[in-house]
């Protein structure tokens, strides 16, 4: 079904025609979340903010849409011997929740570091949790060894054609609502809501720039738009553990490449920063990753001055021990 290698010839790439066919497949499912804003927000940027408000998706964040998305493609044979994904937490979450609406097993791998709240949802969903070593083993290799194995379909968290279409929703959901606007910025770590919000900004605004944003500690989005091609980085550190990846997806990359204007970064204290903001001002939890396109336009790294600009906030799923921790300025 899917495909991690880098042979182009072996890709399938989405367009807009396959978001709107996701958009059908996940209505009356998936949230068609709310689209918040701030009169505060708006003096900081000096613009229109209009923020998509993804952390009151099912499961907690936009994942939930390209998950339903892709096991609701999937003929019967293929969902036979259930799914397979591997993820940090939010992707697992979706993909063990999409997988019990559709009656199909679902088996995730994820680090042993991964957030305790993510992980006991994606067990509290029915998934079988199979762990790995962030920093020593390769999560792609044992979800393949284990889908071999098992005669599952991996469904892997970004580099998909079904999940960047499914997350592109979001994104087309906003522009039905707002309208046109002049700037998007869409959180990036393996790219698929980027990817798939190209795809929605390029069809139903042109004009938007559309603009990627991941941790100053994980610039291997930033990296691969400016020379071209897919770079890879060591496992980066940040507490925007949704974004910790080492390069961006294979199906991901040409839409990045093609429809995305810049990508720019945040740090760690942007991002808790950010959460403060969100929790004071606009009363809502968002997780550190969820808050990396909210951080760069309230810290002035977009330009926004007299712009209608949408903010995808991609999550909420963080324990309140560990945003009480941040918050307060201790690290463990």
């Amino acid at each position: 079904m899917t495909n991690l290698s880098s042979d182009s010839t072996a890709l399938r790439y989405p367009t807009f025609e396959d978001v709107r066919a996701a958009r059908m497949r996940i209505s009356g499912i998936a949230h068609r979340t709310p689209v918040l804003t701030s009169r505060t927000a708006n003096e900081i940027a000096k613009a229109a903010l209009f923020f998509k408000a993804e952390n009151m998706q099912r499961a907690g964040a936009f994942k939930f849409r390209g998950a339903y998305n892709a096991i609701a493609a999937l003929d019967a044979a293929s969902r036979k011997n259930g799914v397979i994904a591997f993820s940090s937490g939010n992707h697992a979450q979706a993909l063990a929740y999409a997988a019990r609406l559709h009656g199909v097993s679902a088996t995730i791998v994820m680090p042993r570091d991964a957030p305790a709240i993510k992980v006991a949802a994606t067990q509290g969903y029915g998934a079988e949790v199979v762990y790995y070593e962030r920093y020593t083993e390769d999560r792609e290799a044992i979800s393949r060894r284990l889908a071999a194995e098992r005669g599952s379909t991996l469904i892997p968290p970004y580099d998909h054609p079904d999940i960047i279409a499914g997350q592109g929703t979001a994104a087309l959901e906003l522009f039905e609502e707002i309208g046109a606007m002049d700037v998007l910025a869409v959180p990036l770590g393996g790219g698929g809501l980027l990817a798939g919000s190209a795809l929605s900004a390029r069809a139903l605004s042109p004009g938007c720039a559309v603009i990627g944003v991941e941790p100053e500690a994980g610039n291997d989005g930033q990296q691969s738009l400016r020379k071209g091609e897919i770079v890879h980085i060591p496992v980066p550190k940040s507490i925007a553990d949704g974004a910790i990846t080492t390069h961006v997806g294979y199906h991901n990359f040409p839409i990045i490449k093609r429809d995305v204007d810049d990508v720019v970064t945040v740090t760690d204290a942007q991002l808790v920063e950010t959460m403060r903001f969100f929790a004071e001002r606009m009363k809502i939890i968002v997780e550190p990753t969820g808050c990396l396109a909210a951080a760069a336009v309230l810290q002035g790294l977009i330009d926004c001055s007299g712009k209608r600009v949408g903010i995808l906030i991609s999550g909420g799923n963080i324990d309140l021990a560990t945003f009480n921790t941040l918050l307060s300025g201790r690290r463990g």
